[in-house]
């Protein structure tokens, strides 16, 4: 019996593979314009100049103009021919110059704050970076007016529980400090609506009290040691954006689905092995960032959903980041984490702005050489 062959046109299989090269070929150019206009070739320049800099003594405040880093050779160069700069620092009359409301502070030779701001209590914003400053005076009680606390990578250990009494405060930043505890206190600032506690590396559990905060939209936790997400964040019934990433988590609450406002859930370096599926009744979330590696259950919904973009990052080094006592911590796996956050925060921005495949399995590394 003989074979049965079926003929088709040359002309119409090669009109075929024709299109399909040329949709292929429009895909990459607009991949490659894509990637041209990326903010992640930017961080990753500004961080390697930034540490140049550092390796060079220059105060940060040379380089860095209202949060912008001044990339531009020539002013290293010009930096470097003047020996005679001199460290940045802040006083009473230039605060008053810029806003009679808003206190700035930077530069390492702060080790406390200055003696005329116990007086400033008519101050709504403080705004304390860079420093040596290791505590936060019980007189910050005063400043009943105080809506912005603004107080990353210094030296901080602790907060005094007196920022209790600061019932208009609406923002506190303390990321990258040495925070090992928070105190219950900060449940009645009932007000806050941002809370940034991440890259203190040592924060094991948020006190019960926070579940106070109901008008908390924004959490940052990560880059510390819960091993579970805190009860009081559960309760937090208004959370839009929770970043636990760099964490302990071995699962997931079942009741994960409390959450209802939920938008943003940042969960990689974790070690899930399996995600719950309660996460699919979280009606308006949009984006799910997790790691591949040890994930064995993941329900087909959430990689199916056509609202959720659901990134699961490959070869991330969640495995290989050796938790060390705190004794042993030093700057370095500070700057590493806050080199990742900022290149995730670009990552994520420029996630969101694709418009097609809403699910993603992507390969992302960093390789820090500090």
């Amino acid at each position: 019996m003989g074979h049965k062959v079926i003929v088709f046109d040359i002309s119409v299989i090669r009109g075929l593979w024709e299109t399909r090269v040329r949709k292929h070929q429009e895909r990459q150019k607009k991949e490659a314009e894509r990637l041209e206009q990326s903010a992640l070739e930017k961080i990753k320049e500004e961080w390697n100049f930034v540490q140049e800099c550092r390796n060079k003594g220059i105060p940060q405040s040379v380089y860095c103009k209202n949060g912008f880093v001044d990339t531009n050779a020539r002013l290293l160069e010009r930096i470097e021919k003047n020996s005679s700069l001199t460290k940045a620092s802040l006083s009473k009359d230039r605060g008053k110059r810029k806003n009679k409301f808003i206190f700035e502070l930077s530069g390492t030779e702060w080790k406390e704050l200055p003696d005329f701001l116990r007086e400033q209590t008519h101050l709504k914003e403080w705004h304390i970076e860079n420093t040596l400053i290791q505590t936060i005076p019980t007189y910050i009680q005063l400043f009943q007016a105080m809506r912005i606390l603004d107080l990353p990578k210094n030296q901080i250990t602790h907060l005094p529980a007196e920022i209790g009494y600061l019932k208009s405060l609406k923002e506190l930043n303390v990321r990258f400090n040495h925070l090992k505890s928070v105190p219950p206190e900060l449940g009645d600032c009932e007000n806050l609506e941002k809370l940034d506690l991440s890259g203190n590396l040592e924060l094991t559990e948020l006190p019960f009290e926070l579940s106070n905060l109901k008008q908390v939209t924004f959490i940052d936790v990560s880059a510390n040691k819960l091993s579970s997400i805190p009860i009081c964040v559960l309760r937090m019934s208004n959370l839009q954006w929770l970043d636990i990433s760099s964490n302990h988590l071995n699962d997931l609450p079942q009741d994960i689905d409390r959450l209802e406002e939920l938008q943003t859930f940042l969960l990689h370096k974790n070690k899930l092995t399996y995600l719950p599926k309660a996460l699919l009744n979280l009606t308006k979330l949009t984006l799910l960032v997790v790691s591949g590696e040890d994930l064995v259950e993941i329900p087909t919904a959430i990689c199916e959903s056509s609202t959720l973009k659901f990134v699961s990052l490959m070869d991330n080094p969640i495995g290989k980041t050796n938790y060390q006592d705190s004794e042993e911590m030093t700057g370095s796996e500070q700057d590493r984490q806050h080199f990742e956050k900022e290149f995730m925060k670009a990552y994520i921005e420029d996630l969101k702005e694709r418009e097609s495949v809403p699910s993603y399995t992507t390969k992302l590394s960093f390789n820090l050489q500090l």
